[in-house]
């Protein structure tokens, strides 16, 4: 073990200590995404299929040209992104709070980040 490794260390829960609770839980959520083998959403770029990790902060009914579309926000720490499924007024356990993985296909659409009905598996709660 290496002298830096123990100053980091200690350095590590210093920060921790004064970091809020959403900048602690954003580490947490960044490391969980990471350990897990999915890609950071700071780091992924537009156009192309990804494998996300991390929490729905919200979830909402937005119809599109009269259709109805299920979208919830998904947030890992260090990015978030919007979840759209077309066509879907609810779907079971997609709730806010959830903790889930997403894959499919990052794009731009009106200024934020979206990913068009992505294949997920819902987390077991209790993984905070």
């Amino acid at each position: 073990m290496s002298g830096n490794s123990g100053r980091r260390g200690i350095w590590g829960a210093i920060t921790r200590w004064a970091a809020s609770d959403q900048e602690v839980e954003a580490e947490e959520l960044r490391d969980d995404a990471r350990e897990a083998g999915c890609q950071p959403l700071a780091n992924v770029d537009d156009r192309t299929t990804v494998r996300v990790r991390g929490v729905l902060q919200s979830v909402t009914l937005q119809p599109r040209l009269g259709t109805p579309a299920l979208e919830a926000d998904l947030f890992d720490g260090s990015g978030s992104v919007t979840l759209v499924w077309l066509g879907r007024r609810r779907i079971a356990g997609i709730s806010c709070g959830r903790r889930l993985v997403a894959t499919g296909r990052v794009a731009t659409f009106d200024g934020r980040r979206v990913m068009y009905n992505p294949r997920y598996e819902l987390l077991p709660a209790g993984l905070e």
